[in-house]
């Protein structure tokens, strides 16, 4: 296999065009797949509140479960990629995920919702890995002028499978929701659990078909020609500047990435999870909110698009940081003072001012890292638990007040987004 270092890559890699465009198209198959799985996530949430009867609080444990792994996994991930390697690391994320899939098979047969969590851990865990080893194989796979511009690529291919997987995967296993809402009230408690039975058992064959899908990947990313990246390797000038620098919490600009990334993490999953729960509080049917979050999705697909056109032409990283944080506090602030489906655009809208934070931020935070990139890598990989934390703290002020004014947690992330974009990133000492 070919073996690269980082600091030679982009002659090494570049050299040949076809073969680069065909690193960035299996890293964006990638990219597609975890974009899917995560995004399905939107459509457990009212899903599984109806199938096994939980509260907002406990529907948005499936966020947890399955964001929380990021911070449980990202540092042992480091470790394996140590001694995978970035390509058989991204095979073994991938497998990982497939087995997280079919925990859900055993989790709908008996509609226990603790083995439904435990599933999202496991393909958590596995997503866990292939981010830890994809974010920085991209970042690093070009120059790092253009890293913000690689990564919308990703967002694009990620979105788009965050937008088809929800409405596909919401057509079978919502079908019908609403008459079946309506009529539960009138059934005994047996006929109650048999049609919740049948709702739950509706998940079986997706899930089945995820599975096989990532397995199949898995063996192509290995029989890949990607090249192995050396981020080991460091250039003399980052090797001069981190010659006394002996721990990854020496860098503040990642250190304040992390919290950035955690914070930004937790409002993108917050616009695109909670949508179609919040659509259905302001009285719209579950039949038309289960496509809300595809809109979510098509406006950070939009971002995306600007960000490849604009970065690093016409907006540096770090100015698309800024506007992207202004946007996120105006659309916030609009959604809480809206009502019905003006509100739910806003949230919307939040795809796109959500779109080119994972673009810049990563970038800006692991730069001249040198040896110190997997480790970093790995630490803002656990900025990821974000979306674990606050949707559930969403959830809980949803049910403490309305879904509506829980939407104020959102403001004050936003705003330290603005202060990482303005001045963090540039802290290095």
């Amino acid at each position: 296999m070919t073996k690269v270092a980082s600091t030679a890559k982009d002659t090494a890699v570049q050299s040949n065009g076809s073969n680069y465009t065909k690193y960035i198209m299996i890293i964006g198959a990638l990219f597609f797949i975890f974009g899917s799985v995560t995004w399905l996530n939107s459509v457990l949430i009212p899903y599984l509140k109806l199938a096994c009867e939980l509260t907002n609080f406990e529907s948005y444990l499936v966020a947890f479960a399955f964001y929380i792994s990021y911070l449980v996994m990202a540092i042992p991930s480091a470790w394996v990629l140590k001694v995978t390697g970035f390509k058989k690391g991204m095979a073994a994320g991938l497998a990982v995920m497939a087995i997280g899939a079919l925990v859900f098979i055993p989790a709908a047969l008996t509609r226990t919702y603790s083995v439904f969590l435990l599933g999202l851990f496991v393909q958590g865990t596995g997503l866990a890995l292939l981010q830890t080893a994809s974010n920085p194989y991209i970042t690093i796979l070009g120059p790092a002028e253009s890293a913000a511009k690689r990564i919308s690529i990703m967002g694009i291919c990620n979105k788009i499978g965050g937008m088809l997987a929800p409405i596909i995967l919401g057509t079978i296993v919502l079908l019908d929701a609403d008459s079946l809402v309506s009529k539960l009230d009138t059934l005994s408690l047996e006929e109650k659990a048999l049609e919740l039975n049948a709702l739950a058992e509706r998940v079986i064959t997706p899930y089945i078909i995820v599975a096989v899908v990532l397995v199949i990947l898995a063996v192509l990313v290995l029989l890949s020609s990607l090249p192995e990246i050396d981020t080991d390797q460091e250039d003399e000038t980052v090797a001069a500047a981190n010659t006394n620098k002996k721990s990854i919490f020496q860098f503040p600009h990642l250190v304040l990435g992390v919290i950035a990334l955690f914070l930004y993490v937790g409002v993108e999953v917050m616009a695109g999870d909670t949508i179609i729960s919040y659509g259905a509080s302001q009285g719209i049917a579950l039949s038309t909110a289960k496509f809300f979050t595809s809109f979510t999705l098509g406006a950070m697909l939009v971002g995306y698009v600007i960000g490849i056109v604009a970065i690093p032409k016409y907006l540096k990283q770090e100015k698309a940081l800024q506007i992207s944080a202004i946007l996120g506090v105006v659309f916030s602030i609009a959604a809480i003072l809206t009502e019905g489906y003006t509100s739910v655009l806003f949230i919307a809208l939040l795809g796109l001012a959500n779109s080119l934070m994972w673009p810049a931020i990563w970038p800006l935070a692991i730069s001249g890292l040198g040896r110190f990139t997997k480790i970093g890598s790995s630490l803002l990989i656990m900025g990821i638990a974000g979306g674990a934390i606050l949707p559930l703290v969403y959830g809980s002020l949803s049910d403490a007040f309305n879904s509506q004014q829980a939407y104020w947690i959102m403001v004050p992330c936003y705003l330290f987004i603005l202060y990482y974009a303005v001045a963090g990133h540039k802290i290095r000492s």
